[in-house]
Formats: C-alpha cells, sequence, structure tokens
C-alpha cells in the first residue's frame, strides 16, 4: 500500500440562511457569505496539500436551492479540484436528499456521488484504496443502514462513508441510527461520518470521526469549525489532525455580575470578556451571545433597559473589533438578596427543580415546540433558532429561561414588600 493523505469534510449546508444576525445590517456582511468562503477554503487546502482526494459526508446543501447560483457555486469549486487532480467522493445527507433537491447540474468528472438506496463499492487501485458509501433519497431515515454495507475488501485501506447520528446526539435529530459496533463489524480502517456539526473522534480503531460542520451557522455552533486531515502511511492512520477553515465565528460568553456595583463597573467588566472572546476567534469576523448572570443590585436597571443594554455591549464589542457583533444579550440575573430570599420561601428552588425534571413535563414541552416548529414560517423559525435544535434542546433552553425569569420576577415582588 502506498502513502497519501485526505481530507474529510462534512455538512457544508452551502447558502445557509442567517442565524439571529438578520437584523444586523451591514455589519454581519462576513456572516452571508460565511458558507462559501469556507468551501474556499476548503478547496485551497486540498489543493495546498496535494491530498489524494476529498471526502464530503453528506449535506454539501442547506436545502433545495433558491435559483441555480448556489450549485454553480459549488461546480465551480470541484472544477477547481479537477485541475488539480484531486478526486471528491461524496454522499448525500438529509439537508440534500434526492427527494429534497429539486435542480441539478453536471458536476465535473473528478466527483463521484454515491447512489441512493444501497451502498457502492469504489476502487483507487494505485492507492490501495476502496471506498464504501451511499447517499438519500429522503429527509428522514430511521433504519440502520450500515447493515446493508459490504465487508472490507481484503489487503485494501478501506472508507466507510455515512451520513449519521450513530446513537443520537444532542442538538440533532436522529437519522440513520447505528451503533460503533455495528461499523466495526465491517472491518474498514476509516469511517467518514456526517450529520453531527460538532468535531468529535468517536474512536480510533477503527477511526469513526465526525469532522463537524465546515462553517458554523448560528449560535448554537461555537468554536473553531473545519475539516479533518488525515495521513496514511503503508495502511495504517498515522495523524488525524483538525483543520480550523471556517471564515467566521460564533462564541457564548457568560459575564457574572455579581459584586458589581454600577454601569460603569459593568461596562469595564463587559469590555474585558469581548477583547478576550475576539483573540479567542483568531483574527475572524465574531457573533457573540452574551449572558448576564449572577445576584447584582444591577438587575433592576437590566431588565428595565434591555434594548439598552444591547445596545451598550454591541457599542463595547466595537470597542474590541469593527467585526464583532452581538448576536444577543441574554438576561439571566437575579436581585442580590430578595431573590435568594424569595426562592427559598416553601422550598420553591426544589419545585423548580422537580419541575423540570419531571420526565412527563419535559416529553409534553418538547412535543408542543415540535408542532410549533412544524407549523411556524421558515423565517419565524430562523429567528428563533428553532430550525437549529431538536424539540429536547429547545425544551432545555425554555425552561433555563423560564427559571430565569420565575427567580427575577419574585426578586423583585420581594424587594417590592420589603420597601
Amino acid at each position: 500500500m502506498s502513502s497519501f493523505r485526505f481530507l474529510h469534510a462534512a455538512d457544508l449546508h452551502l447558502d445557509s440562511p442567517l442565524r439571529g444576525l438578520a437584523r444586523r445590517g451591514e455589519a454581519a456582511g462576513a456572516f452571508v457569505e460565511a458558507t462559501r468562503r469556507a468551501l474556499e477554503n476548503l478547496v485551497a487546502k486540498a489543493i495546498e496539500l496535494e491530498v489524494a482526494f476529498l471526502i464530503i459526508a453528506g449535506d454539501v446543501y442547506d436545502g433545495d436551492w433558491k435559483d441555480y447560483a448556489t450549485g454553480q457555486f459549488f461546480v465551480r469549486q470541484m472544477g477547481r479540484l479537477a485541475r488539480a487532480n484531486i478526486k471528491v467522493f461524496l454522499i448525500r445527507g438529509n439537508h440534500d436528499a434526492e427527494s429534497v433537491i429539486t435542480r441539478n447540474l453536471p458536476l465535473p468528472d473528478n466527483v463521484h456521488s454515491f447512489p441512493v438506496g444501497a451502498a457502492e463499492s469504489i476502487g483507487l487501485p494505485a492507492l490501495g484504496v476502496t471506498l464504501h458509501g451511499r447517499g438519500f433519497g429522503t429527509r428522514h431515515v430511521p433504519e440502520n443502514v450500515v447493515l446493508s454495507y459490504p465487508p472490507a475488501a481484503s489487503g485494501q485501506f478501506n472508507i466507510g462513508l455515512l451520513h449519521t447520528s450513530l446513537t443520537g446526539r444532542e442538538g440533532h435529530d436522529v437519522y440513520a441510527p447505528c451503533t460503533v459496533e455495528d461499523l466495526t463489524r465491517l472491518g474498514y480502517d476509516y469511517w467518514a461520518l456526517g450529520h453531527i456539526h460538532q468535531r468529535e473522534v468517536v474512536s480510533e480503531s477503527p477511526a469513526v470521526v465526525f469532522p463537524g460542520n465546515l462553517q458554523g451557522r448560528h449560535a448554537r455552533e461555537t468554536g473553531p469549525k473545519g475539516a479533518t486531515l488525515v495521513s496514511v502511511e503503508n495502511g495504517r492512520i498515522m495523524q488525524m489532525e483538525a483543520l480550523a477553515l471556517d471564515v467566521a465565528r460564533f462564541a457564548h460568553v457568560e459575564l457574572d455580575l455579581s459584586g458589581l456595583a454600577d454601569i460603569p463597573a459593568f461596562h469595564a467588566a463587559a469590555g474585558r470578556v469581548l477583547a478576550e472572546a475576539r483573540a479567542e476567534a483568531e483574527g475572524r469576523p465574531l457573533a457573540l451571545r452574551l449572558t448576564l448572570t449572577g445576584r447584582t443590585d444591577l438587575h433592576a436597571h437590566l431588565t428595565a433597559h434591555a434594548e439598552q443594554v444591547h445596545e451598550d455591549m454591541q457599542a463595547l464589542a466595537f470597542h474590541a473589533g469593527a467585526d464583532v457583533l452581538i448576536e444577543k444579550v441574554r438576561l439571566a440575573t437575579s436581585a442580590r438578596q430578595q431573590a435568594v430570599q424569595a426562592l427559598e420561601l416553601a422550598g420553591f428552588e426544589a419545585i423548580l427543580d422537580e419541575v423540570a425534571a419531571d420526565p412527563a413535563f419535559r416529553a409534553d414541552l418538547a412535543a408542543t415546540l415540535a408542532i410549533l416548529r412544524g407549523k411556524a414560517p421558515v423565517e419565524a423559525l430562523g429567528l428563533m433558532e428553532m430550525d437549529a435544535a431538536s424539540p429536547e434542546v429547545m425544551a432545555d433552553d425554555v425552561l433555563t429561561e423560564a427559571r430565569a425569569r420565575v427567580a427575577a420576577t419574585l426578586g423583585e415582588a420581594n424587594a417590592e414588600d420589603a420597601a
């Protein structure tokens, strides 16, 4: 077997719309084209490293194209790889399933799209590599399709391509479920997975890898995004390296206001955490969700002037950098003393814990949110981020927000009584 390198990417979601930044105007410009620029980075890196091939494990597209421009952009990038003699192997996922994408364009000869409905094996004799994969015809795949994949080709470096949630991952709907044991049984050397947007090396022997999505698209997709570079020598994986290829980044920051006595102190503390967040973005445009926590005397001011607080934080963000946006300010503060007393009344904090942990209540809330997501317009879902999370995760967010609001309301009521 020869030595070679390949890139494994997934979940490009080309031309995915903005999430949480739609009202930020021209300042959000870097995010509008982010998925395209990230693909350009991926292609440039593949050419620079002279990889033998590129794998894209599903969801090239975010959904059906609004027009042919989305498809033409992808074709143009694949053409760059063709001129560099780099092959591309891809599968369809749930977002770009055959039934979802109604338009199509001819792809360059260097691109092989695995068929839907049944697994196919493709050999690369010069490298001693065999790839096995299948795409999907529909958006929902509840069955374990790995059971239909062929066993490893003898004497070859075997790679499996699959778009799957495995046994389930937080924030993602169940899709083509299977276990690591199901994958291991086939004897492949590397499983190139897609669907989960957080990078994860599920197993090292055999290698089972989610590279994460190529570019964060909303506030739930934080931190570096990119692809995995795999180096193979004489049929053995020597290294799996995460490459950051994103062009804009999302982040969450919490700021504890406990002990801060006035607005200038609050602004000074906010300025410091915003500067730190910008530094961690490594020069990329940054969209930041800032959560204000803690028991503080500033609580009443913050809740009464929420819009002013948001705009103040955006101004301070621009002090840190012209490309730092405040995606959202979450108020999770409470009045300093009164909230503690109120929550302690009649064991109210324990009651909140019990309600939040009740499986029946959580299931009912998740079901209600799922119905709402199914009926609401797509644009509204985007603004509420309800298109980006499972009903279970949305239920967690609702319960967290409700708990904070209950604590805040009780604290304010208790403060009024004390006065």
